[in-house]
């Protein structure tokens, strides 16, 4: 990669270097394709550009971005880019309260709305007056209105320096008001250098599963796909069905998801398994091959790969915790399973690569950044990476350091012997018992997975009882685009006394492997299919204990199954 003074030199590099190579695509749910080359963005990013100059806004001004992903959605943060605007995305899945908020916090001119059925009405967060343009009318064909040589005067407006402000992304974490972390094209372009000291050299074909305004998106399926040459492919449809067959129909090499959506995947692979009647043979085989090397593990399941396009060798995770039961499962079929670890605010930390991505670890710290831990094994972060702070907040920024520069990121880990980070919790989340010992929910809820449980939330109702709260069997559901993060589904049970015994059986099982300070006493059933979620797929951890401090427990108990008709449903969120 040549050097980059702002991230508006990855597409002027795109085009002459690849230029009609195809860039991104669109898949419609009728299987139908739209596809623009590397040449063809850098044009419409000009084109979008000088309508937005044309529309009065001037370089610093802030523009909100609240649309899904297409082809056109790259262009305009390029486009954006280009008339010196700061992009604040706004996610499909925030709130219309968290939308209202950020945009009275942002202070910005202009909004650019998608369009199509999966699109956001302006009106629920109050946003119908607001000056508005639609993304695919932008890049549309110049007409009337644009000069002879509009693409020249564009050419000359100044570009951004490296120390500009390119975007303020608004987190949510799991509580609380959003906060606006203000990111500059050097911030970025850092993240972007360690995208390349890790992923592998190969022909990169993607399905874009991830919103456009989460930055993990953004650096891997923008920056970092634009220069390698990569061809990404967006899916409107989160019906698991149609997502399979664009995966499999673009042939897909790489896929850059959070752990929920991998856990989706592997639940859909393992229900068409057991269709097929051949889920003790798949389990019989999955540790052999895990004494094999990948190329002979893809071939031995060559059926499941069929299904994947035949060329799935490589999935990224970040954003949340990887339960090591999960990449395994991934890896036995040959599939290389990375994990990166960082946040908004400081980019990329440290990551496993393909040679050494051990289970359990988000692997080594990735030079120019710098982590070291905190006496009480907080994670602290300095470097390129870094942040400059929260959008007009400087009392938050000030609590976001030390008093010497380290951004706190408010999660606790320890070095193995080979350097390797291993994250043992957030901070706020740790479980301190009277007697002193510290519980790490996400040890337990790790144990939890390996014994069965497809996913879990450890509290402590009162203090020094270890719970879980646990999901009933089967797979979660991706959620549409535009479907707010506390829609919820009922989970279908056709068996409660089975379903009462497999978690009894699971829970004694994880146990058995925990220290006696951690082991689970008593379980209850989340009233819904999945877990409530940030727009970033985190869990809502607060939700989820608030309805534990009313609901009532089931004792897990060493024999034998519930009474008939025992189970009931139980409230959700502490209704």
């Amino acid at each position: 990669m040549d050097r980059l003074d702002s991230l508006l030199d990855i597409i002027d590099q795109g085009e002459r270097r690849y230029g009609d190579r195809f860039a991104f695509g669109m898949r419609g749910d009728d299987g139908s394709t739209e596809h623009w080359t590397y040449r063809e963005l850098n044009r419409r990013s000009r084109i979008i550009a000088w309508r937005l100059r044309a529309a009065g806004l001037q370089p610093g001004d802030r523009l909100l971005v609240w649309t899904p992903s297409s082809p056109a959605v790259p262009a305009l943060y390029y486009g954006a880019m280009r008339a010196g605007l700061t992009l604040v995305p706004l996610d499909l899945r925030m709130s219309s309260g968290a939308i209202e908020g950020i945009v009275a916090r942002a202070d910005a001119r202009h909004l650019v709305l998608g369009e199509g059925r999966d699109a956001p009405d302006p009106a629920d967060a109050r946003l119908e007056h607001f000056p508005t343009s639609f993304v695919e009318r932008l890049a549309a064909e110049p007409d009337a209105s644009f000069p002879s040589d509009w693409e020249a005067q564009v050419n000359d407006w100044p570009r951004p320096g490296p120390q500009d402000l390119a975007e303020i992304i608004f987190t949510s974490g799991t509580t609380g008001e959003p906060k606006g972390v203000m990111l500059s094209h050097v911030n970025l372009i850092g993240t972007l250098d360690a995208a390349h000291n890790l992923l592998p050299e190969q022909e990169h074909r993607v399905v874009s599963l991830l919103p456009l305004s989460h930055l993990l998106e953004q650096v891997a399926l923008v920056f970092y796909a634009m220069s390698v040459g990569a061809h990404v492919l967006y899916v409107r449809s989160r019906n698991p069905r149609v997502i399979f067959e664009a995966i499999r129909d673009h042939r897909t090499t790489s896929l850059v998801v959070v752990p929920q959506v991998i856990d989706l995947f592997w639940a859909a692979i393992e229900r068409e398994v057991a269709r097929q009647g051949k889920s003790a043979v798949f389990n019989r085989m999955r540790p052999i091959a895990r004494r094999l090397p990948y190329p002979v593990r893809r071939r031995l399941f060559s059926q499941v790969h069929a299904q994947l396009g035949g060329s799935l060798n490589l999935i990224v995770s970040a954003a949340a915790f990887l339960p090591p039961a999960l990449q395994q499962a991934w890896e036995d079929l040959g599939v290389v399973v990375m994990q990166g670890y960082g946040a908004t605010e400081c980019g990329v930390t440290s990551a496993t690569n393909q040679r050494d991505h051990g289970l359990g670890t988000v692997g080594r710290t990735i030079p120019p950044v710098q982590v070291k831990l905190a006496d009480d094994g907080e994670v602290l972060v300095a470097g390129p990476t870094l942040f400059s702070g929260y959008w007009r907040d400087p009392a938050i920024t000030a609590g976001a350091f030390t008093p010497d520069g380290w951004y706190k990121t408010g999660d606790i880990g320890r070095h193995d012997a080979a350097g390797h980070l291993i994250l043992m919790g957030r901070k706020k989340d740790i479980i301190v018992l009277p007697n002193g010992l510290n519980v790490y929910p996400e040890d337990v809820e790790n144990a939890l997975r390996v014994a069965g449980i497809r996913d879990s939330v450890v509290v402590e109702p009162i203090p020094g009882r270890i719970e879980a709260v646990v999901l009933a069997p089967g797979a979660p559901l991706l959620p549409e685009p535009g479907e707010p993060p506390d829609a919820t589904r009922a989970p279908q049970i056709e068996d409660p006394v089975r379903v009462r015994a497999e978690i009894d059986a699971a829970v004694r099982a994880a146990n058995r492997t925990l220290a006696v300070h951690q082991r689970v006493v008593a379980w209850r059933l989340w009233p819904d299919a999945d877990f409530p979620r940030t727009h970033t797929f985190k869990v809502q951890r607060d939700r989820v204990r608030a309805w534990a401090a009313i609901d009532e427990p089931l004792p897990v108990r060493e024999e034998g199954p519930s009474p008939a008709g025992s189970e009931k449903r139980r409230r959700p969120g502490g209704a």
